[in-house]
């Protein structure tokens, strides 16, 4: 049995031409498939689904869901803490809100944080641990 691959991930907006401006100044794709209350955002490997929160509570029967990312968070690596520092001024500039700017960490690395428009949690990193293919895809198993 094959594991289990992400392929999308659905963050509930509160508007969601906002939310595309902002994936979209950060390199993300809006596809010809998103619908009015629904943009598909391609990214390497994944589709970053941007929802109208009310219709998304519709759907899925929760009656009310959490603003912003609860107790989660997505993440983007990078192959070096100045590509960290770039992406994360990139962000901020599209309106994202600062967190935690970009800085060495305990574990070795260099990381910080920011949310989205909606709230949703982004980290962004650099793991001189992992390998990142020339995709940008991490790599465990050369990990040390």
């Amino acid at each position: 049995m094959n594991s289990a691959r992400v392929t999308l991930i659905t963050l509930g907006v509160a508007d969601v031409a906002r939310s595309v401006a902002f994936y979209a100044a950060l390199g993300w794709e809006k596809s010809e498939a998103s619908v009015e209350s629904t943009a598909f955002m391609l990214g390497e490997g994944i589709i970053l689904s941007l929802w109208d929160r009310t219709e998304m509570i519709a759907d899925g029967g929760e009656g009310e869901l959490p603003e912003g990312s609860g107790s989660m968070a997505l993440a983007v690596n990078f192959e070096s803490p100045e590509a960290v520092d770039a992406f994360y001024a990139r962000a901020v500039d599209a309106g994202a809100s600062p967190v935690k700017p970009p800085k060495k960490v305990f574990w070795g690395g260099y990381s910080g944080n920011f949310r989205d428009p909606d709230g949703h949690l982004w980290e962004v990193a650099h793991n001189p641990f992992w390998r990142l293919s020339d995709d940008g895809r991490v790599d465990l198993t050369s990990a040390s």
